[in-house]
């Protein structure tokens, strides 16, 4: 990206990615100070713990087809900036950046130019890259209520999977979790199949509408499903993401179509990098028994590193079944699990593993354990 006055980039890198403590009210303040100078489009708002992309590129490429003008705005990104801010089936030019970067120089006060966050400014470039759509596909961040993304209003809300993730932040169980992510449902949410029973009862004390996306499709539908699946190779949970988009796209009032949906796959998300190696940006329990089931009785390589704040223990535990062996890979973030802590952990599970050093074109392997385990494998590789 040019380097100018107003750049970007160095705007971007004197903003911490992450915070010990959160100011829930400043993204809602920075929005009511300039909400009469922006148009916003119609937002589907995705809330959830896992599925949010796929789901979210799903529903977007599907009205992209139908000959809407779509953004589709997803985080983090594996390599570069300008993943998170996709527009009509490719990722916005930087030139659009940072024009929609100096206008937000002109539109926010100092303050909030200094003290909204990485997510919270991005968030607020992805809304004027968009202003001029037809829809806006919005994956939340981390959050739910409080998430940046849900300071603005949604038509429509999509709840995938939600399960244990970000439990600092969060709350400690499922059910707490749930409740945090549910009420940043205005009025309407379409609510995937949920593996966890306490969230749709969780659902049920709110006041907005929860409609199970079953009650959208029928026969025909799920057969197209199973044909984009079957042509696509998506593995089971990406065919489950795929139904609720197919429901969400039919509460938007338009018909299902094959040609819809088989346009993209989101990069990262049970990605064939080469026959033997598939990348998978999953880095939660959930995750780990949506990627074991997809392997049934096939033994895989992981190569593998975690944050300290996942619980590795479990996700090494469900993906023991089909590890062969576990190649830790090296990652340079100070969030990153002490490597004695997570050897330790791997011997308990009674798992082998060695340092990752080389692929073996004879052998299969399994990229897993975050953006940033995928991220540090693509330089690699």
């Amino acid at each position: 990206m040019v380097e100018t006055k107003l750049s970007l980039v160095k705007c971007l890198n004197e903003k911490p990615l992450y915070y010990a403590e959160i100011d829930y009210t400043r993204m809602p303040r920075a929005y009511a100070s300039i909400k009469d100078k922006l148009h916003i489009p119609p937002i589907i708002h995705l809330v959830g713990t896992n599925g949010k992309g796929t789901t979210g590129r799903f529903i977007a490429t599907a009205l992209v087809a139908l000959g809407k003008n779509v953004g589709h705005y997803s985080s983090p990104h594996i390599q570069f900036f300008n993943e998170r801010i996709w527009m009509n089936g490719s990722n916005v030019q930087e030139s659009i950046l940072q024009e929609a970067h100096e206008k937000l120089q002109g539109l926010l006060s100092q303050d909030f130019l200094k003290t909204l966050s990485y997510f919270e400014y991005t968030t607020f470039l992805a809304i004027v890259v968009y202003e001029k759509c037809d829809y806006l596909v919005f994956e939340a961040g981390l959050g739910g209520e409080h998430d940046a993304t849900n300071a603005f209003d949604s038509i429509l809300s999509v709840i995938t999977p939600i399960g244990l993730d970000h439990e600092d932040f969060l709350g400690s169980t499922v059910k707490e979790i749930a409740r945090t992510k549910l009420r940043s449902v205005d009025k309407k949410a379409i609510i995937a199949k949920q593996v966890f029973d306490e969230v749709l009862e969780v659902s049920k004390e709110m006041n907005a509408d929860f409609i199970s996306y079953e009650k959208y499709l029928r026969e025909d539908e799920y057969k197209i499903a199973d044909s984009i699946t079957k042509e696509m190779n998506l593995p089971k949970y990406l065919r489950d993401n795929l139904l609720l988009s197919m429901a969400v796209v039919k509460e938007l009032g338009f018909g299902i179509k094959k040609n819809l949906f088989n346009s993209q796959r989101l990069e990262g998300r049970m990605q064939k990098l080469k026959p033997n190696i598939t990348l998978d940006v999953g880095h939660n329990s959930l995750a780990a028994k949506a990627i074991s089931e997809s392997y049934c009785d096939k033994s895989v390589n992981l190569v593998y590193n975690s944050y300290r704040d996942k619980d590795y223990l479990s996700i090494l535990s469900i993906l023991k079944p089909i590890i062969k062996e576990v190649h830790i890979i090296e990652l340079n973030d100070e969030r990153v699990v002490d490597k004695d802590d997570l050897i330790h952990t791997i011997k308990e599970n009674g798992l082998k593993y060695r340092d990752f050093s080389t692929i073996n074109e004879d052998e299969d392997y399994l990229v897993f354990g975050s953006f940033l385990v995928v991220e540090a494998f693509k330089k690699y590789f």
